[in-house]
């Protein structure tokens, strides 16, 4: 049986006009606007009712697993109820855990995470490549085997990785760039005809790339690079200058919105997520 690959999940998703990836991020603020208890409890609801909104709506969900990891143990058991929820939906769900190790602990991360059968499994997972591209290679074999996908940190909005992503490797590369660059390639040495391919990037939407060395002209050889961006709608990127922001590297965006869509509690959520959606959709029609 052929596996489908994530980027063809993406593609589908893309030809359909689905291009949101709604963030699910309870930290403490959201929950009391949502009328929610600071615990286990309260982290589910919202990951629930928030895959309810999206599923046939957004390309995707994404949550920060951070805000239930705070719980402990019954964090991970609402965790799981919420990814339950969303595989049974057909919806799919980037976890953004930003896993990065080498050797042995990071395959161990990818098989918690992307093991068809794993309590946790999603279908993709944001990911720190810093000790180089190599560094995760326990994950290929699910991304290959399994359809599953990888977002690599590439640029971020935070101030305090720009002296790190901005910094020139022997090669005269940024970081910045040669995460781009390593994943594009990545993807035209596995699955060089595809539409998408599975292994993306993180950019943030808020930034000018060509201060991190990257060349938004430049649209790389092979497959589409998904490109995960976060910082449209709450953080003041806007959607409809998506084309300028991501240029070439544009063919393929998940335009991740998460106060955005939270904002405001359970009621009216779905109608928020539709109305971001549709909005999104439109921006990057043709």
């Amino acid at each position: 049986m052929t596996t489908v690959t994530f980027g063809n999940r993406l593609a589908a998703e893309f030809a359909a006009g689905r291009h949101l990836c709604a963030g699910i991020d309870p930290h403490a603020p959201l929950l009391a606007d949502w009328g929610l208890s600071d615990d286990a409890a309260g982290a589910e609801r919202m990951g629930r009712d928030v895959v309810a909104a999206a599923a046939g709506v957004a390309a995707c969900v994404k949550p920060q697993i951070a805000f239930f990891e705070r719980f402990g143990s019954a964090g991970f058991v609402a965790l799981e109820r919420v990814l339950a929820d969303a595989r049974a939906a057909g919806l799919a769900v980037v976890a953004d855990v930003k896993r990065g190790d080498i050797g042995s602990s990071f395959a161990a991360y990818a098989d918690a995470w992307l093991t068809p059968g794993s309590p946790l499994e999603v279908d993709a997972m944001t990911v720190v490549a810093y000790q180089g591209f190599g560094t995760l290679d326990g994950a290929f074999g699910h991304v290959r085997e399994h359809g599953k996908g990888l977002f690599v940190l590439a640029a971020t909005s935070n101030p305090e990785a720009r002296p790190v992503q901005t910094a020139v490797r022997t090669d005269g590369s940024t970081v910045a760039n040669a995460m781009v660059g390593d994943s594009a390639a990545w993807n035209l040495a596995h699955d060089a005809t595809a539409p998408v391919g599975s292994i993306g990037v993180v950019l943030g939407a808020t930034l000018v790339l060509d201060e991190f060395g990257i060349d938004p002209s430049v649209r790389p050889a092979g497959p589409a690079l998904p490109v995960l961006a976060p910082g449209f709608g709450f953080q003041g990127a806007q959607i409809e200058r998506a084309r300028d922001i991501f240029g070439g590297l544009g063919d393929a965006i998940l335009a991740n919105e998460s106060r955005s869509v939270l904002a405001g509690g359970a009621d009216g959520l779905a109608a928020r997520v539709r109305d971001r959606a549709n909005a999104i959709a439109e921006a990057l029609k043709g």
